[in-house]
């Protein structure tokens, strides 16, 4: 009964948090790197330090409903300061840390918030930078006090110094936190995470506690996560993803939440936490693969053929042995030789050395990258889900996993197709409504609950996977009828490491045409090997070589494509190599990195018009903008490539 009663108080992240300090008070919450030296602090700490910044809050002014916005990279004060709010009865918005002000700008405006806690001198001047516009800021909190010195501190603290505000203001304050603690409900808003804008304004997504304690716990007993585990925190905070792993699945179990030194130390670190739970989104997969191969092209011979065997006979076999299917004692053998030579020192080498849960969501993975990783004994799994599900709408059980889908309805999750084929589901981590916008909120979610996820997709007979073709308004017909699916066309394209991002277009045309990003990485590894000189990304996409390697890769591309009758029409016929990196800064793609197709459509208009009226070549200017805001113009001349297109064998069989 008492057992009960627990599990009936915990209707918070705060509760939880005060649980954790009370049950795991002596185990790591939180590690973070700083100048190459972990710092930890245990659950019992951590309650401590949230809490007396939440009783700087209070002397600050948060009141309950305020949102209070938090801006920078994983670092456990700004988890700290997200929980901090939630006790005052506030609602922490984390925004994107690659935010140029210009989009900081519209999201602090939309919620209204009052409290800025920011990491760094960076992130404050993007902030004072938009302050005149975004009259309602009252005051700006800064974690690292390098630079700040001669600012105006009339309205700005350092976040140390407010929770030594609070650690004095204590017998003031004491009772009026725990007050507006236990006044939280569950089905009060315990965050608000915006949308990544892929086909306009981001939209702010009101998430409960329930949907978010109900999604973590469910999700959690499902891959049996406990105390025990450990996570790297390096997503950004303002991903519904790195909130569900790193507050409320790391809240809920107990477990411990590594942050960083930064961005380039992050494979570094990952090495020397080797996470039990590991996620990604398929970018990262693709990034690692390709400096894999760099590595191995690098090679001595006998190495090189000794990858080239073992992994051979990784992707025989790999995948059966994880799934717990027969495989022969000779092969289990060989098996186990290529772990103690290749397998494990590249487990080791990504990082995944102890993984025992890795997931992958957000776009759509190649079989290819996919299978590699499980092929080396890595649990990689697929999830499908969304911002306004909490994260999870399927996952994929152990011994059940497969590329070509993403599992089955998550525990509580119901799933259902639409006639037209787009996908709907129900669940305890339903969103609330989209923040001051009820049209979309009644567009999206139906009275009885059920939201439409915007994909197409369809359950298969007998398993009961979900297969996800598309984005249900960039899934169409080509002229002649068949089917156009361009994520999957572009997954397969990005399987090679020289290619780092690609965009297809076909709907309605008698043919399917590509834009090609080469991965300056791989791309430049090679000319280096090659002693080929290159000034800059634009005179390296353009070289013969180079556009003769993109051309192999889509013809074989083409090949895979014409074994599957459903998708064999979106054979791509002309390609070009485009002349700069498809960018965030530039519109081209959101925060998470997801390709926004029409903006592409309008700002390459004339490219699209060469790839179709049969030129060879294309003059074009672009805009472009520098990492200062700079606007600025590249001009280039691409050359258009026609691909070779694969017979379709068994239409000619059944002809």
């Amino acid at each position: 009964m008492a057992d009960t009663k627990a599990q009936d108080a915990l209707v918070s992240i705060p509760a939880l948090l005060a649980r954790n300090a009370r049950v795991f008070g002596d185990k790591p919450a939180f590690r973070e790197k700083e100048y190459g030296i972990w710092q930890s602090w245990t659950w019992a700490e951590a309650a401590e330090e949230t809490r007396a910044l939440a009783l700087g809050f209070l002397e600050l002014g948060v009141a309950p409903g305020d949102h209070v916005a938090i801006i920078g990279t994983n670092r456990p004060a700004l988890y700290w300061s997200m929980v901090a709010a939630q006790m005052c009865g506030a609602i922490p918005v984390p925004l994107y840390q690659d935010a140029v002000a210009e989009e900081m700008a519209y999201v602090l405006d939309h919620c209204g918030a009052r409290f800025i806690v920011a990491e760094d001198q960076e992130q404050v001047d993007k902030v004072l930078e938009i302050a005149d516009r975004v009259g309602h800021i009252e005051h700006i909190i800064y974690q690292d006090r390098r630079g700040m010195r001669k600012y105006d501190h009339t309205r700005m603290n350092a976040l140390e110094d407010v929770q030594k505000t609070g650690r004095a203001a204590h017998d003031r304050f004491d009772g009026e936190v725990q007050a507006r603690m236990d006044a939280l409900g569950y089905d009060d808003t315990c965050v608000m995470l915006y949308t990544s804008g892929t086909t306009g304004r981001p939209k702010g997504v009101v998430l409960s506690n329930r949907n978010i304690i109900e999604a973590s716990k469910s999700s959690s007993e499902f891959d049996d996560l406990g105390p025990g585990d450990e996570i790297l925190a390096y997503l950004p905070m303002a991903w519904v993803g790195d909130f569900i792993f790193s507050v409320g699945q790391a809240y809920w179990t107990g477990f411990c939440v590594n942050c960083p030194e930064g961005a380039n130390t992050m494979q570094e670190d990952l090495r020397e936490i080797a996470p039990t739970y590991f996620f990604a989104p398929p970018r990262y997969f693709e990034g690692l693969l390709t400096q894999i191969m760099i590595r191995m092209e690098d090679a001595g011979p006998l190495k090189k053929k000794m990858f080239d065997h073992f992994m051979a006979h990784a992707r025989k076999v790999g995948p059966n042995l994880m799934d717990g299917k027969p495989v022969g004692l000779w092969d289990r053998l060989k098996y186990a030789l290529g772990d103690v030579l290749v397998y494990g020192p590249l487990r080791n080498r990504a990082g995944m050395s102890k993984v025992r849960v890795g997931y992958t969501a957000g776009e759509a993975i190649g079989p290819e990258i996919f299978e590699f990783y499980r092929s080396l004994g890595i649990n990689l799994k697929q999830l499908y889900g969304q911002t306004e599900a909490s994260v999870f709408i399927t996952q994929q059980p152990d011994g059940e996993v497969r590329a070509d889908t993403v599992g089955v309805p998550s525990p509580g999750v119901e799933v259902k197709i639409a006639e037209s084929g787009e996908v709907f589901y129900r669940s305890p981590g339903t969103f609330v409504e989209y923040y001051k916008n009820p049209d979309s909120t009644k567009d999206t979610k139906d009275p009885e609950g059920w939201v439409a996820t915007g994909d197409a997709g369809f359950f298969e007979e007998g398993t009961g996977h979900l297969r996800i073709i598309d984005r249900a308004k960039d899934v169409g017909k080509m002229a002649d009828g068949a089917l156009f699916a361009p994520k999957y066309v572009e997954n397969k394209l990005k399987f090679y490491p020289n290619i780092l991002e690609s965009v297809v277009f076909g709907a309605d045309r008698e043919m399917c045409c590509a834009f090609i990003n080469i991965d300056l990485t791989a791309v430049g590894n090679w000319a280096e090997r090659n002693n080929i000189s290159y000034a800059s990304y634009q005179e390296l996409a353009g070289h013969k070589q180079v556009l003769d390697a993109v051309q192999s890769h889509v013809e074989e591309v083409n090949i895979s494509l014409a074994s599957d009758t459903m998708l064999a029409g979106c054979q791509v016929h002309r390609f070009l190599v485009l002349h700069k990196e498809l960018d965030a800064d530039d519109g081209e793609l959101t925060r998470t990195r997801k390709v926004r197709r029409r903006i592409i459509e309008e700002k390459y208009g004339d490219l699209i018009n060469a790839l179709y009226d049969g030129s060879k070549s294309i003059s074009t200017v672009t805009e472009v903008t520098y990492e200062d805001g700079r606007k600025g113009s590249i001009s280039a001349t691409l050359e258009i490539r026609d691909a070779k297109v694969a017979p379709v064998a068994q239409k000619v069989a059944a002809e």
